[in-house]
């Protein structure tokens, strides 16, 4: 019997050809994945709200310019209400979802209130929204070669500006997404 496939700790990387504009040229890291389902947020997808402004409609204000000027991502099509930090490292925040020993999944406001206070963690990403898939959801995805696969990479998610992160995604896994054609073709 095949090992359950488990894609927590990997990048999804939208191929050319997904047309839903809710994923189209995204980068989700997926922070679980298991029978009932997936969870990721999409760490290349900046709105056009600061994290400063995010903070000031919570009540909390930014120490520092630096802080309040941080983007603020589109994390996926599912409860664009909620406010969720992918950060690194771990740490010891309320309502946190390990992914790694090292990275984390937050959404409590005591991790807000330190990374407004300039105390956060040194890597975060502020995402509103999720991305989630039922049970076999990204599994049929996969099979209907929506998506590219490939090991969480600090790099990708924490380092490059966000509209690099597409592209060096699928470089990580030595793929150049100008060579795959947007089309699909029928024989």
């Amino acid at each position: 019997m095949a090992e359950p496939l488990d894609l927590s700790h990997h990048l999804l990387i939208a191929m050319p050809t997904l047309a839903d504009d809710n994923f189209r040229q995204t980068v989700t890291y997926v922070c679980e994945h298991g029978e009932q389902g997936a969870l990721g947020v999409i760490v290349n997808r900046p709105l056009t709200v600061t994290l400063g402004e995010l903070l000031v409609q919570v009540g909390l204000r930014p120490a520092t310019d630096a802080i309040a000027g941080q983007p603020v991502y589109g994390g996926g099509p599912v409860q664009t209400n909620a406010c969720l930090i992918l950060h690194r490292p771990l740490g010891r925040w309320d309502s946190t979802l390990p992914v790694t020993d090292e990275i984390g999944l937050t959404g409590s406001m005591d991790l807000l209130t330190q990374i407004a206070r300039g105390d956060g963690p040194a890597d975060f990403l502020v995402c509103l929204g999720y991305a989630g898939w039922g049970a076999g959801q990204l599994e049929r995805e996969l099979a209907d070669n929506a998506w590219l696969t490939g090991p969480g990479c600090i790099d990708v998610l924490f380092d490059l500006p966000a509209d690099q992160r597409w592209r060096a995604a699928a470089a990580s896994i030595g793929v150049d997404l100008a060579l795959l054609s947007s089309r699909a073709g029928h024989a």
